[in-house]
């Protein structure tokens, strides 16, 4: 249901290594954050939905552990990740 707003060809255009590439670490992240940024957004709206809730939790985890796989391969490209990502950390 939130795939359906967000549109996916942009980011996998941004964020690819290759032509091809639609599966990679970098493309994930970004497509995670798309869909946390717009869950995020919703629940501001309906505080009491807590089945998006849980898949909001869920998701960042995802996205957690991708990003702790970039660092651990590629310090740079994480570094970027961060900052064209605008995540805190």
């Amino acid at each position: 249901m939130t795939t359906a707003t967000i549109v996916k060809k942009p980011i996998i255009k941004d964020y690819r290594k290759h032509d091809n590439d639609t599966g990679s670490c970098e493309v994930q992240i970004a497509l995670l954050t798309a869909r946390v940024n717009h869950l995020t957004q919703h629940l501001r709206t309906h505080r009491k939905d807590f089945h998006s809730r849980r898949g909001l939790i869920g998701m960042t985890s995802r996205r957690r552990k991708l990003l702790d796989y970039v660092k651990k391969h590629d310090l740079e490209k994480y570094n970027e990740l961060l900052k064209r990502l605008n995540l805190r950390r």
